[in-house]
């Protein structure tokens, strides 16, 4: 067993009382992944998506994705190209960008909409890591797909400390399965040739990508 972003093979089992999962805490980058054999189906991950009332319709939503959409826009203009990683059933950031004429396309794996073939000058990645069984994978398409000096918005939020992720709400998702830290942040922008420019606290990240020398 080996960390799934890092690939750390040192994981600390945590053994959850009433939990139904088994999850393991790297000690190198910090990350908390849920057991492989506990992963849901594509067939349960789409259930639950669906049950979301996520779309430009709903208020509390759209007030939602602004809180990363808000910080991002100073560092945006309408002759980029961006990509939702992640968009759901019902792409919501798109429209919402559309409305300061900033173009940005969808995808997202599970709905089979888009297929990232271009070099982006900046990606949202909201409320996605949570939920990717190859944080590693998945990471390194992302730091692929972006352009050297573009911008990478991650919302997800990170836990402070294991007796605290004990008792989190946000680990009773099912569908949730990797778990970050305020180091495993920290790991990412170091591994992925990444720059911090915002941090709202414990969920919106906003990176910028060196540009190459």
């Amino acid at each position: 067993m080996q960390c799934t972003l890092c690939a750390h093979d040192d994981l600390e089992e945590l053994m959850i009382a009433r939990d139904k999962r088994t999850y393991f805490h790297c000690p190198y980058c910090r990350l908390v992944m849920a057991h492989p054999k506990q992963l849901p189906s594509p067939e349960d991950e789409a259930k639950r998506y669906l049950e979301h009332n996520n779309s430009v319709e709903n208020k509390g939503y759209v007030a939602f994705l602004r809180r990363v959409i808000t910080p991002m826009l100073p560092y945006l203009n309408n002759k980029m190209t961006g990509l939702d990683y992640g968009c759901g059933p019902m792409p919501t950031l798109s429209k919402i960008l559309a409305s300061y004429t900033i173009k940005c396309h969808n995808y997202d794996p599970i709905f089979n909409i888009g297929h990232p073939h271009l070099a982006y000058d900046f990606i949202f990645a909201t409320e996605c890591l949570e939920h990717f069984f190859s944080p590693q994978r998945e990471l390194e398409r992302i730091a692929t797909l972006l352009l050297p000096g573009g911008y990478l918005g991650i919302m997800t939020e990170t836990y402070e400390n294991l007796d605290r992720f004990k008792t989190w709400y946000y680990k009773n998702d099912h569908t949730h399965v990797s778990f970050y830290h305020a180091k495993t942040m920290a790991y990412i922008e170091e591994a992925y040739q990444l720059e911090k420019v915002h941090q709202d606290g414990n969920r919106v990240f906003i990176f910028k990508k060196n540009a190459l020398d």
